[in-house]
């Protein structure tokens, strides 16, 4: 079962402080013309009607009807905000899988969005885009807020205040009161982009596995899946549209050599797997047919066993298809004859030997990239502490109100700046350790470089090794013993004599000596 091509699945925030409208972002996505009453500019994306398969608004059932219309719902959820950087929405856009039918994405995206978003409580607005580039993809826009029976929109979090063994408010000497901000949804826990994210290939796969196709959605990174594949990099819209007008980019040139190396190192994976398994089997009936001799043939024994057999039944068949057919034979057993020079194998036992030593480089690359990805995780957590210190420190000095405004303001960095330190204790690592983990890092990379390089360079040649099989499965489904009667040499002597000209004019001389008679 192969991977869905491009499984893009992105979670943003449309910010206020960005610069950025939700009512702009709606009208985007759903290519309409739409009035915002914040800055009171109509924002119009009619252009692009053309790409719009399908669009709508999904409600929970305690929201009011009339936000079923997307400039309405947009403007409210725009007027709830009061705050200059307010959150506004969320945006989700997520690839669609070529191998799905056209008539089957608005249900699928209708169906995730109902289970994961609306009935949470979320209002979802969604539209589908298709240019016919092979490029289509849903957007999605969810409200922030939560709704009360009534339809009002809630507060995001709500301020809980500590209290003493007496249950009686704790006072603070700026005068406050001891408190902290609680939210009134999960809906912002770090967690869910994850569990988003598991639940949309979870569903596509079963739209894929509906639909018949092969194929399957697997969102997960090269290195989370445990695929040693080197990912691509981004291309975004305008190098994009460079490549689709025929223009060649750097990136573009450096995402299809990365392509061509990927299909090259899993067509060896996948192929030396599928020669240990047929070796094994091909070994143990060579040795039921040469008992009670331990004898280990050759390849090339195969070879002319299988080629002996070819021209017995060739005895019907003219004279110059005999001899091209020969030709043929002589010219497939000098490769093999070749392949296994280069790659120092006689018998079976070597050939599999071989397989074994290319796994096992296999195996040395899974272990090196996993060695990788720990000490890339160490240095993102060193960084995340070398970056957010300075905050850290600052949020442990002033008075008791201010040090409560700065940590509230900093909440996100002061949590990503923990979750470092919890790293870092649990794994040892001191800020020191930075510099010998990028040196280790690297050294690592360039292993993974050369491992990758002297794989991807192994002379495999898939149809050589198809014919190798071919040929030794033939001879051993025809009980034929494998055991050379005469050399490959011998015979390409034989048929160079055969074919050069002294030998023609005296098989003329010969038959003219018997036509006289």
């Amino acid at each position: 079962m192969t991977s869905v091509a491009c499984p893009h699945f992105d979670v943003s925030i449309r910010q206020r402080s960005k610069g950025q409208s939700a009512v702009a972002g709606a009208a985007y996505m759903s290519a309409e013309k739409l009035f915002s009453e914040y800055d009171q500019r109509t924002k119009n994306f009619c252009y692009k009607q053309k790409e719009i398969v399908a669009k709508g608004i999904l409600l929970p059932p305690n929201a009011p009807r009339e936000y079923s219309d997307r400039q309405t719902l947009w403007n409210a959820v725009e007027a709830s905000e009061k705050q200059w950087n307010a959150q506004l929405a969320r945006s989700i856009i997520m690839a669609l899988p070529r191998e799905l039918p056209a008539d089957q994405y608005e249900s699928l995206v209708r169906e995730y969005c109902m289970e994961q978003f609306v009935s949470k409580g979320m209002v979802a607005d969604y539209a589908i885009h298709d240019k016919g580039d092979g490029n289509p993809h849903a957007h999605v826009m969810l409200t922030m807020r939560a709704l009360d029976e009534q339809g009002k929109w809630l507060p995001k979090g709500k301020r809980v205040y500590v209290l003493d063994e007496n249950g009686e408010r704790i006072k603070l000497p700026s005068g406050d009161y001891k408190s902290y901000k609680v939210r009134t949804t999960d809906w912002d826990n770090p967690g869910n982009c994850e569990r988003w994210r598991t639940a949309w290939a979870d569903t596509t796969n079963r739209y894929l596995e509906r639909a018949g196709a092969d194929v399957r959605l697997d969102l997960r990174s090269y290195e989370r899946q445990g695929v040693d594949l080197v990912p691509t990099v981004h291309m975004g819209p305008v190098v994009t549209y460079l490549e689709q007008q025929g223009i060649c980019t750097e990136i573009g040139q450096y995402n299809e050599e990365i392509k061509q190396f990927n299909r090259v190192l899993h067509s060896l994976k996948s192929r030396l797997a599928s020669l240990k398994k047929w070796l094994a089997e091909a070994i143990r009936k060579t040795a039921e047919i040469m008992k009670p001799e331990p004898y280990q043939p050759s390849l090339m024994e195969y070879i002319q066993v299988f080629q002996n057999l070819r021209r017995a039944g060739r005895a019907d068949w003219g004279k110059k298809a005999r001899q091209t057919a020969g030709i043929n034979d002589l010219k497939f057993a000098a490769q093999v004859q070749f392949f296994m020079q280069e790659a120092g194998i006689s018998t079976l036992h070597d050939f599999n030997e071989f397989v074994c030593k290319q796994q096992e480089s296999f195996t040395q690359l899974d272990d090196v990239g996993k060695a990788i990805r720990k000490k890339q995780t160490a240095l993102k957590h060193l960084d995340t502490f070398q970056r957010l210190k300075p905050i850290s420190d600052k949020s442990k000095r002033g008075m008791g109100f201010i040090r409560k405004q700065y940590a509230e303001k900093h909440q996100q960095e002061l949590n990503e700046f923990a979750k470092a330190v919890r790293y870092m204790n649990a794994n040892g690592i001191k800020a020191a350790d930075h510099e010998r983990i990028a040196n280790e890092l690297q050294q690592l990379l360039d292993e993974q470089s050369q491992l990758r390089a002297s794989l991807a360079e192994q002379n495999v040649d898939p149809d050589l090794i198809d014919r190798i099989r071919y040929c030794v499965d033939t001879v051993i489904k025809a009980g034929e013993e494998p055991r050379q009667r005469e050399s490959i040499r011998a015979q390409l002597n034989e048929s160079q004599r055969r074919n050069s000209p002294n030998h023609n004019q005296r098989q003329a001389v010969q038959r003219q000596t018997v036509f006289q008679k």
